[in-house]
């Protein structure tokens, strides 16, 4: 059984600012590649191309912890905290909006072996 989690951490910045807020969430990437427990942790633009849509969140974070405790213990650094209170949360902050979500790469009712 798989207990990695995959999660989507994407942001919508405020006029103008996305090239700003891009580069902010960047200095994140290299400390969190550290953590243990961190399997990916890829900063990522939105780009045109014929075979996708666009939509208003167009910085992504690709992330993959190998379980959801690792990637809690994620949320708990100061440093990612501290991104969240400035330009999530603050009124001066860049982003204006913010989607983080989590995935599972098992079915509903995997039937995961047993081993005695």
């Amino acid at each position: 059984m798989s207990s990695r989690v995959y999660v989507l951490a994407q942001f919508k910045p405020k006029a103008g600012k996305e090239s700003e807020l891009f580069e902010i969430l960047k200095a994140l990437e290299p400390d969190s590649y550290r953590e243990e427990g961190c399997i990916q942790y890829m900063l990522t633009r939105q780009i045109d191309h014929p075979s996708a849509t666009r939509n208003e969140y167009p910085i992504v974070f690709n992330e993959i912890w190998d379980d959801a405790e690792s990637w809690a213990a994620h949320g708990r650094r100061k440093q990612i905290q501290h991104f969240f209170e400035t330009q999530v949360q603050a009124e001066s902050g860049l982003v204006e909006d913010a989607k983080v979500t989590a995935y599972s790469d098992e079915g509903y009712h995997y039937d995961a072996p047993i081993y005695e």
